[in-house]
């Protein structure tokens, strides 16, 4: 995939199997943006760190700094994950009419020769608080299964237990693809959740910001209003509460092997 930005476009899915079945699944944009790159050729369209309609915001990932690639670096330096030497890519909803709210988005950490060395799924609740899962393994962005144990409270439909199961596919071409899924099993191993984001990629162009701007011109609050509904529909279901437990200690959850 040409270094370059991209924009996305494709449904969210989401598919709640127990205690209750429960599905949606809504139209949604994301971008695709090469860090690395652009932290030496900057993007002459998307905005960043400034005013626009749809624009990027390094204060909404990581730990709010001014440089949100600097994080991630810093992150898989105390991790041991020396070996991503080449690109990182960041799948990531936008900041829209100066407004975001970012569940979960998505670092992959490539070597020079291109393959992926991890991947750092960064989670956001409505609660304020952040957490990364890094992943590890062979087969990342080729459909390989990598899992790690949930820790973070994101639904108060949903214990803290459990684990993650996270598959990636990344195709390339004249207009690439991804797609990310994320299942929730539970102790016993039986699948509760199951959730993607998939897209085609466009490159960024004003006119591909225009037409998404006026798609979902209010994308980022339209994702927290639907998590609240949603949450509504759960509670006349009838699905059980659970209160919110404090956050881990520890920032960064790996993978199992």
């Amino acid at each position: 995939m040409k270094a370059q930005a991209w924009l996305g476009r494709g449904p969210v899915r989401h598919l709640r199997l127990a205690p209750q079945r429960h599905g949606f699944a809504y139209a949604s944009c994301f971008l695709m943006l090469p860090m690395r790159t652009l932290r030496t050729q900057p993007d002459p369209v998307l905005p960043r760190n400034r005013r626009g309609w749809i624009a990027f915001h390094d204060a909404d990932h990581g730990e709010g700094g001014p440089d949100a690639l600097a994080w991630l670096e810093a992150l898989l330096q105390r991790e041991g994950v020396h070996d991503a030497d080449g690109e990182v890519w960041l799948q990531c909803f936008p900041r829209v009419l100066g407004h975001a709210f970012k569940p979960v988005s998505f670092w992959f950490c490539q070597r020079r020769d291109g393959s992926t060395a991890a991947v750092v799924a960064e989670v956001h609740n409505t609660f304020g608080e952040r957490h990364a899962y890094l992943l590890q393994g062979p087969g990342l962005c080729t459909g390989a299964e990598v899992q790690a144990r949930k820790v973070f409270h994101v639904s108060p439909f949903c214990e803290v237990s459990g684990r993650y199961r996270f598959r990636f596919f990344h195709r390339d071409g004249a207009e690439p693809q991804v797609l990310a899924r994320v299942d929730h099993d539970d102790d016993q191993g039986r699948p509760l959740i199951q959730t993607s984001i998939a897209g085609r990629l466009s490159p960024i162009s004003a006119r591909a910001l225009r037409q998404a701007a006026w798609a979902q011109p209010l994308h980022s609050l339209m994702v927290v209003a639907r998590i609240h509904w949603q949450a509504l529909r759960l509670w006349t279901k009838r699905v059980p509460w659970f209160s919110k437990p404090e956050a881990p200690l520890h920032p960064v959850t790996r993978s199992t092997p």
